[in-house]
């Protein structure tokens, strides 16, 4: 009789251990498996997140090199136009060297130093030309001060009496880079008009510009 209830005092405590240690077991597989999706899912949030950091900076990398290349060509675009304006210039001033050596350059010249003498209204006044156009300039001077005298008497009914003579220092003649005209100068140097072919050139071009800029690029409008 003892010894049945010790049995089955024993069969109770193994089938309490049997169910404890699979209680335990179940827990322990159940705590393992969310465990390792966890991990899992973690493992996936990373390597998702590091693919999509490597794509966008695959993709920033990619904007970067596009808009270098679209820079870069836009630097060249703008080099090959502002060496075709600069061409087109040089062409133009040579134009202008050849009006120089023309039959009617004289009478230019004369024009170009009773305009520079209106605008600049002094007394005393040097005018500066290339070394071959010494000669022309002072056989044109004294009619373009006196063309001068006259205008300003007919406008102003004032008489002047100014004193134009042209620069006697041979080594601050005009380079050749002005394509002729003159410079007018008074004041020891402090006023200065600039009358060469070369400067009306740049006026005429700046004027231009746009206008050129219109016919040569049509597509920048």
């Amino acid at each position: 009789m003892a010894s049945d209830q010790i049995r089955q005092m024993v069969n109770f405590i193994l089938q309490e251990a049997h169910e404890k240690a699979n209680e335990i077991r179940v827990k322990t597989e159940h705590d393992f498996n969310l465990e390792k999706q966890t991990l899992v899912h973690e493992a996936k949030l990373n390597v998702q997140e590091e693919f999509a950091k490597k794509e966008k900076d695959r993709e920033v990398q990619e904007r970067i090199a596009r808009s270098a290349e679209i820079g870069e060509c836009r630097v060249k675009k703008m080099k090959i136009r502002d060496d075709l304006l600069h061409t087109l210039l040089s062409e133009a001033g040579a134009k202008c060297a050849v009006v120089a050596r023309g039959q009617n350059y004289p009478q230019l010249l004369q024009k170009l130093i009773v305009q520079g003498l209106i605008k600049i209204e002094e007394d005393e006044v040097l005018v500066y030309c290339r070394g071959e156009d010494i000669k022309m300039v002072e056989k044109v001077l004294p009619d373009a001060v006196q063309e001068y005298v006259d205008i300003i008497k007919r406008e102003s009914s004032v008489t002047l009496s100014p004193k134009v003579s042209l620069n006697p220092k041979r080594n601050n003649d005009l380079n050749d880079s002005t394509y002729g005209g003159i410079m007018l100068t008074a004041d020891s140097g402090k006023i200065v008009c600039d009358n060469t072919m070369a400067s009306r050139l740049t006026l005429v071009y700046e004027e231009l510009l746009p206008s050129i800029r219109a016919i040569l690029f049509p597509d920048e409008q």
